[in-house]
């Protein structure tokens, strides 16, 4: 439970005993402007990943696709940062820690720094507000750093990433919160620290399946040994088998990083700094060396440096790649027949950092939402049609953090996500 100094004080509600020293009772809300905005379609997230705190980061979703910062809620759990030289953005070497499901109208969030996890519903009405659900709950494994909601949002699957790697998962009740599942604690058996080097070597994404009946991880590799995916069965219980098949990319990709559907395919888009981007076909079985096979490939990105983060648009039929060194964020077009090409790229500013990015639909249309760390921004760009990609918005969060007298850090934050209801 975190204390509070009393510079932070003024700025919080859910009225909590305002006496100095004394720990603040839990679901504590700092606002982050005089008064909720109203009318707003939805809300996108991200989180601080402060080792004296977790926070995570709301901002209102308006009719035009732009952003409006609103408030900071408390996880009761801490943030941690993976061993890196240099230290640097994207602390978590993960996507996906932060998600929300607009059906099971919920949030959660990873604290690795205390190897739990913590639930919230969203206030449809309202959905930058936030009401914590039961208590944190122990990820059962050491540092939690991707999570993974099933389509009907009652199923969270967490993957762990410290010296206790695996995942596990949850089911979530609106009342009690995260309630662990039976038969669905798997080891991955990875030979890792609490917390975790990186990027290279370490656990990276969670997703199901487009059909939801497999869990899937992305394990890095560390040239020239190359990643993997590791894939659970799911039965009709939730339960999942009690091994995992371990698929391994195209001999020129390394890094399976960020993992995004192809929609109707049976085939992922797996985002790859060491080549670029890698694509996994499912439809055919991989080889005795467990290299995916049938038009499974490995697509190369001249010039870039560490694309790690992915997802995929609806409107346009494409995917939004970002780069962590480049700053550029990729648009990728993947046909019919699994080939993957280059549709246009947009920089974003060197420097900024690019890590974490979600796509949305708001009134019909396309937007993605890219946390550039360094430069502590989102930055929010409109998706009217494939090649057409404009910035319409770089809306600053640090600013109005530190004025209420929170700690921001641009090397800890991580993750976005999206709740805009249809």
């Amino acid at each position: 439970m975190k204390v509070f100094n009393t510079a932070s004080l003024a700025f919080l509600s859910f009225g909590t005993a305002l006496v100095a020293g004394v720990p603040l009772q839990d679901r504590s809300t700092v606002h982050l402007r005089a008064r909720a905005a109203s009318g707003a379609y939805g809300a996108t997230y991200f989180m601080t990943n402060e080792p004296t705190g977790n926070f995570v980061i709301s901002a209102d979703v308006g009719s035009d696709g732009k952003l409006t910062l609103s408030r900071a809620v408390a996880t009761n759990g801490l943030g941690s940062h993976g061993v890196s030289v240099p230290i640097g953005p994207d602390p978590l070497f993960a996507q996906g820690a932060v998600k929300a499901s607009v059906a099971g109208g919920v949030l959660a969030v990873v604290n690795p720094g205390s190897n739990t996890i913590s639930a919230f519903s969203i206030n449809p009405n309202d959905p930058s507000a936030l009401t914590m659900i039961g208590e944190p709950v122990s990820s059962e494994g050491e540092f939690p750093m991707s999570l993974a909601f099933n389509d009907a949002g009652n199923m969270l699957c967490a993957l762990n990433g410290g010296a206790v790697n695996g995942v596990n998962c949850f089911s979530v009740d609106k009342q009690k919160g995260l309630v662990s599942m039976p038969n669905t604690l798997r080891s991955l058996g990875l030979n890792h620290t609490t917390p975790p080097s990186g990027p290279p070597g370490s656990t990276s994404h969670i997703i199901f399946n487009e059909a939801g009946n497999q869990l899937i991880a992305s394990i890095k590799g560390i040239p020239p040994t190359p990643g993997f995916l590791a894939m659970w069965d799911i039965d009709s219980d939730g339960s999942l088998s009690e091994n995992f098949t371990s698929v391994s990319p195209q001999p020129t990709g390394a890094l399976p990083f960020s993992m995004t559907v192809i929609p109707g395919q049976d085939a992922l888009l797996v985002t790859d700094p060491g080549v670029g981007f890698d694509i996994f076909d499912f439809n055919a079985q991989p080889d005795a060396n467990g290299t995916a096979g049938g038009k499974s490939s490995a697509v190369p990105i001249n010039g870039q440096s560490a694309t790690c983060w992915s997802s995929f648009s609806n409107k346009t039929g494409n995917f939004y790649l970002t780069d962590v060194g480049t700053g550029i964020v990729t648009e990728v077009n993947v046909d019919s027949n699994l080939k993957g090409t280059i549709v246009k790229q947009y920089p974003q500013g060197n420097g900024t950092a690019t890590i974490d990015n979600e796509v949305a639909t708001v009134n019909d249309n396309d937007f993605l939402y890219v946390l550039a760390a360094n430069a502590t921004a989102i930055h929010v760009l409109s998706l009217p049609a494939p090649g057409q990609a404009q910035l319409i918005q770089t809306l600053d969060f640090a600013g109005p953090i530190k004025a209420a007298g929170l700690t921001i850090n641009p090397d800890n934050v991580q993750g976005m996500t999206a709740f805009v209801q249809a």
